[in-house]
């Protein structure tokens, strides 16, 4: 099986981290606190899983996890990630983040802000649109009715394929909505973001199948 890293170990890198298990994963968990910190996690997630710093995580990943804010971006250690496909969950809040002039202008998605600071890793804009529990909650096996789709995007179709078969695993489907100059379209307040997969007072969640996405994803404007 795959080892998945993570680089972030909160409520999307965590619940991530806890399907990746499940489906017979191992996993590596880093924070910006230090393995330390991480260690009830991985006592709940069990002997597939371990703490490790953010370098030595994105170095044991076949395929890693990016769940930091975008304010952070730049301190993900870039020379492990080389050649990797990376999975960007992240979202930019400027309230958060500090304002960003690229950003606030739409001359630069997120993700494509992520890549700039890992120019030899393949980043693919995954799990920014689903609320944790949703995520957590909605899987399902291949071939179930109610299997619910994440949009996906990424410049190399390769690394595209590494996150189709991992999300696939799992419990999801991928839609591919693009490069990741295209993943402005399942950035917050459109229509893909958060919506397809119910209110969050209902952490159960409404499944979204492929269709579902696909419209929403269509439906984005600037």
């Amino acid at each position: 099986m795959t080892t998945v890293g993570f680089i972030g170990s909160g409520n999307i890198g965590g619940t991530v981290a806890r399907l990746a298990v499940a489906a017979g994963h191992q996993v590596v968990l880093s924070n910006s606190r230090g393995p330390r910190t991480l260690a009830g996690l991985v006592t709940e997630l069990g002997s597939r899983a371990r703490a490790a710093t953010a370098a030595e995580a994105a170095a044991a990943g076949d395929i890693v996890v990016v769940s930091i804010p975008v304010k952070a971006d730049g301190s993900v250690p870039a020379a492990p990630l080389a050649g990797k496909p990376v999975m960007d969950t992240g979202n930019y809040y400027p309230e958060r983040d500090g304002h960003l002039a690229e950003l606030d202008a739409g001359d630069l998605t997120s993700s494509g802000y992520l890549q700039r600071f890992l120019a030899g890793a393949h980043v693919v804009k995954c799990f920014n649109n689903i609320y944790s529990k949703h995520l957590e909650n909605l899987a399902r096996p291949a071939g179930a009715a109610d299997r619910s789709y994440l949009p996906i995007a990424g410049d190399s179709a390769v690394p595209k394929a590494a996150v189709t078969a991992f999300l696939d695993s799992i419990g999801y489907g991928a839609v591919d909505a693009g490069q990741l100059a295209d993943s402005w379209r399942q950035q917050p307040g459109t229509p893909v973001y958060g919506s397809p997969y119910g209110p969050f007072d209902n952490e159960k969640g409404t499944p979204a199948g492929e269709d579902v996405i696909r419209a929403a994803l269509a439906a984005a404007s600037r």
